[in-house]
């Protein structure tokens, strides 16, 4: 059975490294004592140590110890023995790329499916859809598949934007970006505000958080999700 967090963001304004999500991700991981933490994604070039510490911090609150992907000499079998797994944020191009190169592509997405608790932020969210195709990062890297993790039927774009209104900003919109990538593919993609997340579990893919989501379908006017809606019809 499926049991999932995927978070729009790691940080929000004013609050430290996933402060906001304590609450939920007590009960999330109330039966772990320990998590394997995906740096592969190395926000602003951080190194794969300094991030996990960054996210051994958070979890020694709630008497959790993390370990590093990278530390283990078989990536494959540190996934498949990990009571618990966490991705963490920054470039998903690289994340990706990482993924692929280490193997663990596959094996995440099976030990995932079987019931193994995750939890992704911004990047390690994105890589819970279909594709990685609607991240907002850079292509600093060039992976061998856009093919993701396909946890949910649909694609996330994290750190969802709403146009601001009176702005003299002449560039794309996230929403026109969407619109781009929906001309050339048909699944559904959520756009997740700072601070709203979707909670997994089984079948089940309900909106969590304060905010509403903003839903796009191809051929299909924008609308609005408001937080607790179950979303497990959409695909």
């Amino acid at each position: 059975m499926k049991k999932i967090i995927i978070a729009s963001t790691s940080t929000l304004h004013g609050g430290g490294y996933l402060d906001y999500l304590t609450d939920t991700l007590k009960e999330h991981f109330k039966n772990c004592s320990s998590l394997l933490f995906v740096p592969y994604a190395r926000p602003g070039g951080i190194s794969h140590d300094n991030y996990t510490k960054k996210a051994a911090e958070f979890f020694s609150s709630l008497n959790i110890n993390v370990k590093g992907i990278h530390e283990f000499e078989n990536p494959v079998e540190a996934v498949q023995n990990a009571e618990a797994i966490f991705t963490g944020g920054g470039n998903t191009f690289l994340l990706v790329t990482q993924l692929y190169q280490n193997k663990v592509m596959d094996a995440i997405k099976t030990v995932v499916e079987k019931g193994t608790p995750y939890l992704g932020t911004s990047a390690g969210s994105n890589i819970c859809g279909l594709t990685m195709e609607t991240t907002n990062d850079m292509p600093i890297i060039y992976p061998p598949s856009f093919d993701t993790l396909g946890l949910i039927p649909f694609n996330i774009n994290p750190h969802y934007l709403d146009p601001i209104a009176g702005s003299t900003h002449m560039g794309e919109t996230r929403e026109t970006r969407i619109k781009e990538f929906h001309q050339f593919n048909p699944q559904p993609v959520l756009g997740l505000r700072e601070g709203s997340w979707l909670e997994v579990n089984a079948d089940i893919i309900t909106l969590r958080g304060s905010l509403q989501a903003r839903l796009f379908r191809q051929n299909t006017e924008p609308e609005e999700i408001e937080t607790g809606t179950d979303l497990s019809w959409l695909k």
